[in-house]
């Protein structure tokens, strides 16, 4: 099942056929597996067949995948809101993240000519991407400057926050590429590059609220 085909899909009924807007209902998947996919041919929320190898399902198809990768950093993270403060705005925030990132794997979904049609259609307000930077602003405050490149390591919300840094920056890249071709929302092409950012800030703050020291690159003379 093509999960950004489905979602969008509350705008849409079986097999593509448009519904009206006011007719949407709360989505309700009642089969996982649609055997439409086997031939490696997916479904776009206006309905299009494309190849399942397309640089537009590659680009959410990678916002899913960091999704995926946000959702272990909140399970390894949920334990130790227990205990702490950082750990507890942690989780808010990742929180918050999924569900933006649902929201641009929606986008990513619909071409440009489709958006207009769905006016339910999530967006990426600007208000996102000065979001991350306030929080990057906040954690900043608690950090020293770095004086090195810091290894991606640590304890297991570190090391997940720096892998999902990595997924970022790789759906990031696949979205530009995307952008080439057909327009992508420059909210999206911003709130992706600040996230991966947020995510190294974020990293480093939660090492530093665990007391774990940080790996320095150690450059060969």
């Amino acid at each position: 099942m093509d999960m950004y085909y489905n979602c969008c899909g509350t705008c849409l009924g079986a097999q593509g056929r448009t519904l009206p807007i006011h007719s949407r209902r709360k989505m309700r998947i009642t089969r996982v597996y649609t055997r439409t996919g086997d031939k490696g041919k997916t479904r776009l929320a206006g309905g299009q067949t494309i190849s399942k190898d397309h640089l537009r399902i590659q680009a959410y198809g990678t916002v899913d995948e960091l999704n995926s990768a946000v959702g272990v950093v909140r399970a390894v993270n949920r334990p130790l809101t227990k205990r702490l403060s950082q750990a507890r705005s942690l989780e808010a925030e990742l929180h918050r993240i999924q569900n933006r990132l649902f929201d641009i794997g929606g986008l990513l979904a619909t071409l440009p000519k489709d958006q207009k049609r769905f006016k339910n259609l999530p967006r990426i307000s600007s208000q996102e991407v000065v979001h991350l930077e306030k929080l990057m602003d906040t954690c900043q405050k608690d950090l020293k400057p770095l004086q090195e490149f810091v290894l991606p390591t640590g304890g297991p919300v570190t090391a997940f926050l720096h892998l999902a840094r990595t997924i970022c920056r790789r759906a990031e890249r696949l979205c530009v590429r995307l952008n080439r071709m057909k327009k992508v929302d420059p909210e999206v092409l911003k709130y992706l590059n600040r996230l991966s950012d947020s995510f190294f800030v974020l990293a480093r703050w939660m090492g530093h609220a665990q007391r774990e020291p940080e790996t320095l690159w150690e450059r060969r003379p």
